[in-house]
């Protein structure tokens, strides 16, 4: 989520220090358009409207424009992007706090993060995006666009207004995993492959260091089930093919998946059983429930299913 920080003096009701931050860069960037279109709004001439950016930031010229007087008799809008690891600013801009806030204008600081992390606030977002944009979705949509497009917030917003786009000539736009599966190009995780071959060697130990590795790097716990589910549920689909003994082009046409993801479940189908694969799945699915029914923890899942296979 993008937070906000607003600094005020009651005394100074027109005077206004704003911090927009957060790890959402996406609604954070939203938040801070929206703050600009209200101003643009209310101050015709745009010519008070000032920007400085982290790059090429010079704080003696911020405050030199900052305190001149405005053109029109506007108030005057500043906004700083990633200005706030400059240690001329840091040295300085406490010090001269009172004058920015007498000043009655506004400083608006905006620095951007990574992206959404936490898989339900992620699964809420999407939830939101397709009936902010009046077409329905159930949840297994919801998951399936998230497995697919992973959790960059820009991406899943383009991917979302294709879909929508997709289905707006039906008389009411409803999403479908179909089309999900035809649309959207599943986000290429090659580090899973890595785990599934440790599965597949009976190693563990390996295996369980990998998970941890998944797991530092920030990715939610649900998604990266999600990720494994995938990847089985297509080596399932491959084996299937292999056993009868389909061309190599033949599976990559039926099954609808990615060149890549296609060629390495290949290499990996083979060191699996297909009733392996069938067992594997299920326990797979069994977590899923467990983790959603609130039965297990998510990590605890995880670990226990890598542990039982």
């Amino acid at each position: 989520m993008p937070n906000s920080l607003v600094a005020e003096n009651s005394q100074f009701l027109n005077a206004m220090i704003i911090f927009l931050y957060g790890k959402d860069t996406y609604r954070s960037r939203q938040k801070l358009n929206e703050i600009i279109e209200h101003y643009k709004k209310s101050h015709k001439s745009g010519l008070n409207l000032k920007y400085f950016n982290g790059n090429d930031f010079s704080y003696q010229d911020f405050k030199g424009d900052f305190r001149l007087v405005p053109m029109f008799e506007e108030k005057k809008l500043a906004i700083l992007t990633n200005v706030l690891p400059n240690q001329e600013l840091k040295e300085n801009f406490v010090l001269d706090s009172l004058k920015f806030i007498n000043s009655k204008n506004t400083a608006l600081f905006y620095e951007e993060g990574g992206v959404l992390s936490g898989n339900q606030g992620l699964l809420g977002w999407i939830r939101g995006e397709f009936k902010r944009c009046s077409a329905k979705a159930d949840q297994q949509v919801i998951e399936k666009l998230a497995s697919f497009a992973g959790n960059d917030l820009w991406r899943l917003s383009n991917e979302i207004k294709k879909l929508v786009s997709y289905g707006a000539n039906r008389p009411e736009v409803e999403i479908s995993v179909k089309d999900v599966e035809l649309l959207v190009k599943p986000k290429i995780e090659t580090d899973i492959f890595r785990t599934i071959d440790a599965i597949a060697a009976k190693n563990k130990k390996q295996a369980l260091n990998f998970l941890r590795e998944h797991l530092e790097k920030g990715e939610p716990p649900l998604q990266i089930l999600s990720m494994v589910s995938f990847q089985f549920r297509n080596l399932l689909i491959v084996k299937h093919g292999i056993e009868e003994r389909k061309p190599y082009y033949v599976i990559l046409k039926t099954s609808n998946l990615h060149p890549f993801v296609v060629k390495k479940s290949c290499e990996l189908a083979k060191k699996f059983t297909m009733s392996e694969l069938k067992k594997i799945y299920r326990k797979i699915f069994q977590a899923d429930i467990n983790i959603k029914t609130g039965k297990t923890e998510p990590v605890a899942a995880l670990d226990m299913l890598i542990a039982e296979l």
